[in-house]
């Protein structure tokens, strides 16, 4: 049977995709936006690739076109296939249908750090000899592939985003999960949800799905998550936080202020020490979660903090890019100002104040360039010491934003415009942070070249 998949090369349908093809079925894939990782990940496992929706790319007929959700109508591709009556599903539905019936699914929700609990969760599995299924919104360097198939255990980050343009429900209804982390919630996705409220309705269907043998997993002191469970939840919870609390029975504590070093309590009692090479309170938020989900399905917590001093990181979560004449280069999925704060107050603890952190900055996604987040983006640069931004194409002007930091912000027109500026004021141990969720038009590498040239 043949597959094409409409939007391959987004981190969830190029899963679907590996996936797939683990599965013998026959994957082809076009997308109008073809940029590594996931390009250069799919050519490895010798997918197809077609740039741009022609028609031609989907002829002969496949058995199957799985739409992705960044498809709508008036596509090329998508118009054929409705006019050929060609068969369709979407991605959530194609594996649901053909994968997650078969397995204990565990699925991470929330706004942030899906994709680093994903990779966490399965890597615990993995290494406390589970061979877990998973499919994750990135690539984490303990696997080097962002999907595979596993057994009896399937780890799938949880989006709340909608799932194809004739399905507007969110991706993750589909799941069914047996184990469910809600991480967070705050207001994001403003191009399909009008609302935080609109979203914590989302969730609550959600909560719906989940078996009253199963389990939730999350934070207690997250109050949308709160509100969302007020709605109905049938199904035993287990609370995470950093205080002690007759509730919270998932607990940390920081050993160092840079959070790479913390202690794992579990009802009060002390399971371990965790020494690992992250940084930042909120991967310390994401640990404790990944291990309560890990203990649902029998790991134990001493075999899961023993994982996590060997987790490797997760492609573009701060991860160092290059090391260019003593100035160390960052690559950063930046999402929302508040991954953005996190991220930088952790680097900001790791290094102290001597050294610099200099940002570059793309606003990515829709609700960043819609100007939702006018009010927040600034002050989510605080622990930066300059901040370089590529003009967005929005309906606001950054430079009206509310100026409530004294760090220089400059406003770029191109991305040679930003080189240059950041290479004429980078020095020596400084740390220069690339924070966008778009290939930010290869600024790294022509970075480092540039800084490289500049000797």
């Amino acid at each position: 049977m043949r597959l094409h998949i409409l939007g391959i090369c987004g981190t969830f349908m190029a899963g679907i995709a590996l996936i797939a093809k683990q599965k013998n079925f026959a994957v082809t894939g076009s997308d109008a936006n073809i940029y590594p990782p996931m390009s250069n990940h799919l050519a490895e496992h010798n997918i197809p690739i077609f740039e741009g929706y022609e028609e031609k790319n989907l002829l002969p007929h496949p058995d199957l076109v799985i739409m992705g959700n960044a498809m709508s109508r008036g596509n090329p591709c998508v118009e054929y296939v409705l006019n050929q009556n060609i068969p369709y599903t979407s991605g959530p539905q194609w594996l649901t249908e053909n994968v997650l019936h078969e397995y204990h699914v565990l699925a991470i929700s929330g706004t942030h750090g899906k994709t680093t609990v994903s990779s966490l969760l399965s890597w615990i599995l993995e290494y406390a000899g589970l061979n877990p299924g998973f499919l994750i919104g990135g690539i984490s360097n303990n696997f080097k592939s962002s999907a595979r198939l596993g057994k009896d255990f399937f780890v799938i980050e949880a989006d709340e985003y909608d799932t194809a343009f004739f399905d507007k429900r969110s991706k993750f209804i589909h799941y069914h999960p047996k184990t469910l982390i809600l991480n967070n919630l705050e207001f994001d996705h403003a191009d399909i949800f009008p609302s935080l409220d609109a979203i914590k309705i989302q969730f609550s269907y959600l909560l719906r799905t989940i078996p009253n043998q199963g389990l939730i997993i999350c934070p207690k002191d997250d109050k949308n998550l709160q509100n969302v469970i007020s709605y109905g939840c049938w199904t035993p919870i287990e609370y995470t936080g950093n205080k002690e609390n007759n509730d919270v029975i998932w607990r940390t504590a920081l050993l160092k202020a840079d959070a790479s070093q913390f202690t794992v309590h579990h009802k009060n009692i002390k399971q371990g020490d965790v020494n690992w090479q992250l940084i930042g309170d909120h991967n310390v938020a994401n640990a404790i979660i990944a291990i309560a989900a890990a203990n649902h399905v029998g790991v134990n917590p001493k075999i899961a903090i023993a994982a996590l001093n060997h987790f490797q990181g997760v492609k573009r979560r701060l991860e160092i890019y290059k090391k260019v004449n003593d100035i160390t280069l960052y690559d950063d999925f930046a999402h929302h100002p508040t991954a953005i704060s996190a991220t930088l107050a952790g680097l900001r603890k790791k290094i102290g104040s001597k050294k610099r952190i200099l940002v570059i900055l793309e606003a990515g996604t829709q609700t960043m360039r819609s100007g939702i987040h006018r009010e927040t983006l600034v002050p989510s640069l605080q622990n930066a010491d300059s901040v370089w931004m590529l003009r967005p194409k929005q309906d606001w002007d950054f430079e009206q934003a509310p100026q409530t930091t004294s760090i220089p912000i400059f406003i770029c027109d191109s991305i040679a415009d930003i080189i240059q500026k950041v290479v004429k004021e980078a020095r020596a141990s400084d740390h220069i942070v690339i924070m966008s969720n778009r290939g930010f038009g290869n600024v790294h590498e022509k970075l480092a070249r540039a800084l490289e040239a500049h000797e």
